[in-house]
């Protein structure tokens, strides 16, 4: 059996799946399997071995605003939590513009790490975030074998000419985009490409001068596999026909609730509110959907609030209101008879895998596409962040807390999948083993 080196980026959305997929390919038979994160995330698969490698200069190690960077990140976060505020095609041009402005994150010093690396494990396969663009350029530039694994919405694998990284493919009934602010965010996320694309081209021919250069950087991906923690949903748009895509559904494993969480949810009927690790921050919107919450009758509500518990504390004096910076949202679900969520991948496909519906309130990235496919599949409903009001929050959980079990063959399918599938779909893809190439001689040096 083959050897693996999984590689994440150090943002605890990202490596908490990976971690978990990363011990899968172990049970499921792989040689040998490294989980390599930031050293802060040394504890996910403490069954493997574990190196410590940072492939990007921003991370998130469960709450943003309380994660230690230095302070251009951390004004970068900052900008992009204003820019929310102001919609989707406001947020949305935030990110691309800063992907424009730095397309790459030191990817001299990356490649030298992974090259160290490989030197060290030699691993026969790789397997890497589809969005770490640095490690997926320096794999490309060793010509290491990887396989993409995909954190997000499945349209993170660019596959066709009219596709662009930043422009939603779909988008939810209650996010109206104006034409003009469409059209600019298109025409910037053509712009984006570009720069990316021949941020990749100069890097190649300095580093790798050997190596093929890309046609289009976002489409760069694995020409073997993809390993997508979301599920294979009928509508979904054509994805690269080069590789074989395996679908995991969700990408959890259980978890129980200690006794003091049983005490807090027992024989209550319970909303579980987390917008995640960076959109907690938006306490405006989280009052908002906790006040709409408690015009429900004998409704508790359990708010992941991150770094905003004290703006939010007045809240809390409701003794249907359980407020905490972090909740163990995995083991709480099975407890929860719905969920107010970002439309963030773990949380979506967390919720289908527990059969809990949802009101999903997109921001930026991918949240688009995934508040889409919460609609037409009947997991959830959509509101606008901005625009909702309390009332609306209340008329979108009495919609999904009346039907029982909306979508129960879904549930079904996604819990039928899941990791261990994934990984042994993934050994039998990859039975014909290949030979590793040696780390060509001329890199660059470190700065």
């Amino acid at each position: 059996m083959s050897r693996f080196a999984v590689v994440s980026p150090p943002f605890h959305s990202h490596a908490q799946p990976m971690s978990v997929f990363a011990t899968a390919l172990s049970r499921a038979g792989a040689r040998e399997v490294t989980f390599a994160c930031g050293p802060e995330f040394a504890g996910l698969a403490p069954e493997l071995p574990f190196a410590a490698m940072r492939t990007t200069r921003d991370s998130n190690s469960g709450i943003a605003e309380r994660t230690e960077q230095d302070a251009r990140s951390a004004q970068q976060l900052t900008d992009f939590l204003v820019a929310t505020q102001g919609g989707a095609a406001a947020a949305l041009l935030a990110q691309t513009r800063r992907r424009r402005a730095e397309p790459l994150a030191d990817p001299g010093q990356v490649l030298h790490h992974l090259a160290a690396l490989h030197e060290r494990l030699r691993p026969d396969w790789y397997v890497v975030d589809q969005i770490d663009y640095a490690t997926t350029l320096a794999l490309h530039a060793l010509d290491l074998p990887f396989v993409s694994f995909v954190t997000g919405h499945p349209t993170y694998l660019v596959a066709r000419d009219n596709q662009f990284f930043g422009l939603p493919q779909a988008w939810p009934s209650a996010v109206r985009v104006p034409p003009a602010e469409l059209a600019e965010l298109a025409a910037e996320v053509r712009q984006t490409d570009l720069a990316f694309t021949a941020s990749y081209t100069r890097f190649l021919r300095e580093a790798a001068p050997s190596r093929p250069v890309p046609r289009r950087a976002f489409a760069l991906t694995s020409s073997r596999a993809a390993v997508v923690n979301y599920p294979d949903l009928p509508w979904l748009p054509p994805l690269p026909q080069q590789q074989r895509q395996i679908f995991l559904g969700h990408c959890t494993t259980p978890a129980e609730l200690d006794d003091v969480w049983l005490d807090r949810v027992r024989g209550r009927r319970v909303l579980l509110v987390a917008l995640g690790t960076f959109l907690s921050a938006r306490h405006d919107v989280l009052r908002k959907v906790v006040e709409g919450a408690l015009r429900i009758p004998d409704l508790t509500v359990v708010v992941a609030a991150g770094g905003r518990v004290a703006e939010l504390a007045d809240l809390a004096e409701n003794p249907r209101v359980v407020l905490e910076s972090v909740v163990p949202q995995r083991a709480l679900l099975p407890h929860v008879a719905a969920m107010v969520h970002h439309g963030g991948n773990n949380s979506f496909t967390e919720c289908l895998a527990a059969g809990v519906p949802a009101v999903v309130l997109p921001f930026s990235s991918d949240q688009f596409a995934i508040a889409h496919d919460a609609e037409r599949s009947g997991a959830g409903v959509c509101l606008d962040p901005n625009a909702a009001t309390p009332e609306d929050v209340t008329a979108a959980l009495g919609s999904v807390l009346r039907e029982e079990n909306p979508f129960a063959q879904l549930r079904d399918a996604v819990r039928a999948a899941g990791p261990d599938r994934g990984a042994e779909q993934l050994l039998a893809a990859l039975d014909a083993r290949p030979q590793a190439p040696s780390v060509p001689p001329r890199l660059l040096r470190p700065s």
